[in-house]
C-alpha cells in the first residue's frame, strides 16, 4: 500500500492552507525534475476555511456577482488560483481536501486519478443514504444527475496537475450555508442548483464524522495507508 500523510488542522485560512500545499507541491515537482534530491510524498490536506471565493485560471470573474466592497461587507475573501476550473465557494461546514501526490506513486492515470476522487464522494455521500453521480462534461459529483435543471452539485473538483503532481482538490458541502452560491455562477454552470448533505438529508452531520467515513473510502478505493 502506497503511504499518504495526513493533515487534518482543522478550521483554516484559505491563504494559509494555499502557500502549505504550494510548498509540498513545488518540492515533490523540483524532485521529478531533477531540480532536487530525495523521494515525491503523497499528502492529504482534509480541513474547513472561513468563507472565500476561488477563480480557477480558466474562469471567468463574471461569475462573481460581488464587488470588492460588497465582499468586504460580508466578510468573504477572494482569489485567484491556478487550478483549473471556475468560480466555487469554500467555507464553514463544508469538508475540502488538498491531496498533494506523485500520482507515479500511485501508478494511476491523471484521468483515473480524478474518476477515483469522485467516486470517494460518491462513496461517502451514499452513506447519508444520498445518491450522488457524475454528469457528463461537468466535473463533481451530483444529485438527481439525470434530472436536468434540477441537478445539485454537492461535491466539487478543481485541480493543478503537472509532471503528474497535484494540488487543490476537492470540497464537499456537508452543513455549508448555501446562500453564498447565490453570490456566485457555481463553476460557470448556470442551469444547475447546488445542494448538501444537511439539506439532502434534514440532518447536521458533524464534520468529524463526515471526514472519518471519507478518509475509509479514500483508502480502499485508492489502497492508500494513511499516516499521522
Amino acid at each position: 500500500m502506497t503511504k499518504v500523510f495526513l493533515h487534518q488542522p482543522g478550521f483554516v485560512d484559505y491563504k494559509k492552507a494555499w502557500e502549505e500545499q504550494k510548498k509540498f507541491y513545488q518540492k515533490n515537482r523540483d524532485i521529478k525534475t531533477g531540480k532536487a534530491e530525495g523521494k515525491t510524498t503523497n499528502r492529504l490536506f482534509l480541513l474547513e476555511h472561513p468563507p472565500v471565493f476561488t477563480l480557477g485560471n480558466s474562469g471567468n470573474k463574471a461569475n462573481l456577482l460581488l464587488s470588492s466592497q460588497q465582499l468586504t461587507k460580508k466578510g468573504v475573501s477572494y482569489y485567484n488560483i491556478e487550478r483549473g476550473g471556475d468560480i466555487t465557494f469554500h467555507g464553514p461546514g463544508q469538508l475540502v481536501g488538498y491531496p498533494v501526490f506523485d500520482l507515479d506513486n500511485l501508478n494511476i492515470s491523471i484521468k483515473s486519478f480524478i474518476f477515483n476522487i469522485e467516486e470517494v464522494l460518491i462513496k461517502t455521500v451514499a452513506h447519508y443514504g444520498i445518491k450522488a453521480e457524475r454528469i457528463e462534461g461537468a466535473t463533481g459529483v451530483w444529485v438527481d444527475a439525470g434530472k436536468g435543471v434540477k441537478a445539485r452539485k454537492i461535491a466539487a473538483i478543481g485541480m493543478k496537475i503537472s509532471k503528474k503532481v497535484t494540488m487543490h482538490g476537492f470540497a464537499l458541502n456537508v452543513n455549508t450555508n448555501l446562500e453564498y452560491f447565490d453570490y456566485i455562477i457555481p463553476c460557470g454552470i448556470r442551469d444547475k442548483g447546488v445542494t448538501s448533505i444537511k439539506r439532502e438529508t434534514g440532518k447536521e452531520i458533524p464534520l468529524n464524522e463526515v471526514a472519518d467515513v471519507l478518509l475509509k473510502e479514500f483508502g480502499k478505493i485508492f489502497n492508500v495507508d494513511f499516516i499521522t
